[in-house]
């Protein structure tokens, strides 16, 4: 398994898609969990409700920590932190700036967005 230095994911949402809150959980968690046998982005950019996948309560951390300790970046957009209350509740990554998160992205040749 290597990193793909050239993708970067951006997860703006709680989940993933837009369906009832059980299902996009459990998307989430088996796209997380599969990635680790694929080739691995160089990033996973969390922002918006994004952030609350990297948190106290979230039903992923144990995927993202896995992807990390393989290399991945997991970056957090701080501000959203903020606006959630939850900057002292990150479980998981590295809290970032929004130049951070544009700079993996313009870094990349492919953004994929969930």
């Amino acid at each position: 398994m290597t990193n793909n230095k050239k993708v970067t994911i951006v997860i703006n949402r709680n989940g993933m898609g837009q369906a009832d809150e059980q299902l996009t959980s459990v998307l989430i968690k088996n796209y997380l969990t599969l990635l680790l046998e694929e080739d691995l982005p160089a990033y996973i950019c969390l922002y918006a409700e994004g952030v609350k996948l990297s948190v106290e309560g979230s039903g992923v951390i144990e995927e993202l920590k896995a992807l990390e300790d393989k290399g991945v970046k997991i970056l957090i957009c701080k501000t959203c932190l903020n606006y959630y209350n939850a900057l002292d509740k990150v479980k998981v990554g590295t809290i970032a700036t929004m130049v951070d998160i544009m700079g993996a992205q313009t870094n990349c040749e492919k953004v994929i967005v969930l």
